[in-house]
């Protein structure tokens, strides 16, 4: 009887003992592990998700798509649900396009409860992922950005990142406006991981679309004409700007090299600028038109007075001549426009003098910003009149010892081809359907004085003029050359071999309903703006002018 009550005894010693061990550890679990295992059930049975918003699409001014959204699917696993990461890896690396070993890697970490195994797939790759029913991987729907003319615009229009994020250009500078609001999703599963209820905790507000003013078949025809400029000339780099002077509306803006903005990341950084509104230059001639409005509008000379010329003009401490030699001849203010005399523009210069010509620079908008709302507008560099030394006058109505950048020029010259007025070059047409205001023209010169002025850049086209081997049948042109040496870095000094060439035109000239500017830096070969720049310009106008239905002169 012993034996038997002391086998009880010992069995409910062990049987207490096991209780209180299962108590040690309920209350070890409850209490110490109790946040941890509470948080990977709810990792294993909630999924909150960010669901991105639809960019808003870009299109030209005809609605034809330049930057488009199209599914697309982030692909994701929860490694610690992935039972064989060899075999899901070697299924899922020839659709990903990623290497199996790297999907190994991923797939069988223990760390986190979430990796990513490929962002932005393409529907159709992300059908292929979802048919294969693996456990443990997810797709979160999303969208792809995708530019259906790859280089067209590309540097206007910009790119952008895995992330969604605007990198450059536009993408950039409306990156708030195109990419909306993202939404949330809460799902719960059972513990089969299927889902059992699903919630959208905040609503997606999809991004807002923009309408540019661009033409898309301008732009391509721009494009394809500074393509021939960079293949001939070999340049360090180009561009060109398109305008309707009558509203500022921008119709074509482009850059040479051009870029794939589906794969930006194949270019330099650098070929990412926009030079129409990033680069700044001395314009050399192009600026005379300038000081030649100043001295209209100030009645200081007219289209007919006539200047006795030196072959060269002292100005202080600097001998001044033209760009090729000649003697001494007579030429009225027409004939200096026309000839694009150097020793004729700084005589004109003189007679308006320093304070009168650093307020016509600046009224034409030189030295700030032009508002073009895109990014990496610079504001150039104009010198502040307390600055100007001796010789200043000798150089600056030349259209030396400043610094601008393309749009300016274009902006400037729109307002002579707008009968006076001054206009802010507009991009964006409308966001999200709505027209984006436009500012209003501000009078920089009296409509006299753009008539008088456009006639006598029309003689730059007649015989003996920079551009006279350009002609369109059957309209009248007007424009102005440019030549400008470079600053060499290392000395301080115009360089004699490296040169900006620039042509500003505009048709047809008594009415003008297009302004095209041309800037190609560093020309290979040939160095003249009436060589290099005006032939493009007359390549441009010639597809721009029936195009857009102008009617001849």
């Amino acid at each position: 009887m012993d034996l038997v009550e002391r086998r009880i005894g010992l069995l409910f010693a062990l049987f207490l003992g096991l209780l209180a061990i299962a108590a040690v550890r309920a209350g070890y679990m409850g209490v110490v592990k109790g946040g941890g295992l509470s948080n990977v059930a709810s990792s294993q049975q909630v999924d909150e998700r960010v669901v991105p918003a639809r960019r808003g699409a870009i299109t030209d001014r005809h609605g034809a798509p330049l930057a488009t959204s199209e599914p697309a699917d982030d692909v994701s696993a929860t490694p610690y649900l992935v039972k064989n990461p060899v075999a899901v890896a070697a299924k899922l690396a020839p659709i990903l396009g990623v290497e199996e070993a790297t999907l190994v890697k991923e797939l069988a970490r223990r760390d986190t409860g979430f990796v990513y195994l490929a962002r932005r797939l393409p529907a159709d790759k992300a059908d292929k992922v979802k048919a294969l029913g693996l456990e443990g991987v997810d797709l979160t729907p999303g969208y792809l950005r995708a530019y259906p003319r790859g280089m067209l615009a590309s540097q206007v229009i910009g790119a952008v990142g895995t992330d969604g994020n605007g990198l450059f250009g536009l993408e950039y500078e409306r990156d708030k406006a195109l990419r909306g609001r993202d939404g949330e999703q809460r799902t719960v599963f059972d513990g089969g991981r299927d889902a059992i209820s699903v919630r959208d905790v905040a609503p997606t507000v999809p991004g807002a679309g923009l309408r540019l003013t661009l033409d898309a078949e301008v732009q391509a025809r721009t494009e394809e004409v500074l393509q021939g400029v960079g293949e001939t000339f070999r340049p360090k780099g180009a561009s060109a700007i398109v305008m309707d002077p009558r509203s500022g509306h921008v119709l074509a803006m482009a850059n040479w090299p051009r870029i794939n903005a589906n794969d930006p990341g194949s270019a330099p950084a650098w070929a990412t600028q926009n030079r129409a509104v990033g680069f700044t230059f001395e314009p050399g001639s192009t600026f005379k038109a300038f000081t030649v409005a100043g001295a209209l509008e100030d009645g200081e000379v007219t289209p007919s007075t006539s200047f006795n010329l030196p072959p060269k003009i002292q100005v202080a401490d600097r001998l001044i001549g033209e760009s090729h030699d000649r003697g001494y001849v007579t030429l009225d203010t027409a004939g200096i426009v026309a000839q694009s005399s150097n020793v004729g523009s700084i005589m004109i210069g003189q007679r308006l003098g320093a304070k009168r010509f650093d307020h016509w620079v600046r009224r034409f908008g030189f030295g700030r910003p032009t508002g073009v709302a895109l990014p990496g507008e610079e504001q150039g560099v104009v010198l502040d009149l307390d600055d100007y030394s001796g010789s200043s006058m000798g150089n600056l109505p030349i259209g030396q010892g400043e610094l601008v950048t393309p749009i300016q020029m274009a902006a400037a010259y729109s307002a002579i081809a707008n009968g006076g007025v001054l206009r802010t070059p507009q991009i964006v047409q409308a966001v999200d359907g709505r027209p984006v205001r436009r500012a209003p023209g501000r009078r920089v010169v009296s409509s006299r004085t753009a008539f008088e002025l456009r006639k006598m850049l029309a003689g730059v086209f007649a015989p003996g003029g920079t551009a006279s081997e350009v002609a369109i049948p059957g309209y009248e042109l007007a424009g102005k050359t440019g030549t400008a040496n470079k600053v060499d870095a290392a000395s301080g000094t115009y360089s004699e071999e490296r040169y900006v060439a620039s042509f500003v035109g505009m048709a047809p000239a008594e009415r003008p309903r297009l302004l095209i500017s041309v800037l190609v830096d560093e020309p290979k070969g040939a160095i003249y703006g009436g060589e290099v720049a005006a032939p493009a310009f007359g390549k441009i106008a010639s597809f721009a002018l029936p195009y857009l239905r102008i009617p001849p002169s």
